[in-house]
């Protein structure tokens, strides 16, 4: 599987961005996307996850209410992330698994990364 994420940019305070992830080759073989995002000096986090199957969104607590993972039938996740904050930016990656879960270790295909800055 590869992964090719896209659609990061500058955004003011409250504004709003949609990030894509493009998966090609044996995506049966992995059934979890998500997008983790690393801001500099910091480690990488888990954002959300999506289970391909049944399109079930999992969120971590700091962007519940703000941020909407969704799934197309053609192998694409999209993170459409609303009422953006300065701590927010970092870079997002996404990346392919098996189990519904934040931690990076249990992800084994990742995306090149999109850099997302919210700043005035």
């Amino acid at each position: 599987v590869q992964l090719q994420a896209s659609g990061g940019g500058l955004v003011q305070p409250g504004g709003s961005l949609r990030l894509s992830c493009v998966a090609s080759g044996h995506t049966s073989d992995y059934d979890v996307i998500a997008w983790f995002r690393q801001a500099p000096g910091k480690e990488r986090e888990g954002v959300s996850c999506i289970l391909h199957s049944n399109g079930v969104a999992y969120y971590k607590d700091s962007v519940k209410g703000r941020f909407i993972m969704s799934r197309d039938t053609k192998n694409t996740v999209y993170l459409q992330m609303n009422s953006l904050e300065p701590g927010d930016t970092a870079v997002y990656y996404c990346a392919a698994g098996q189990y519904v879960n934040f931690d990076p270790s249990y992800y084994d295909v990742w995306g090149q990364g999109t850099l997302v800055t919210v700043s005035s």
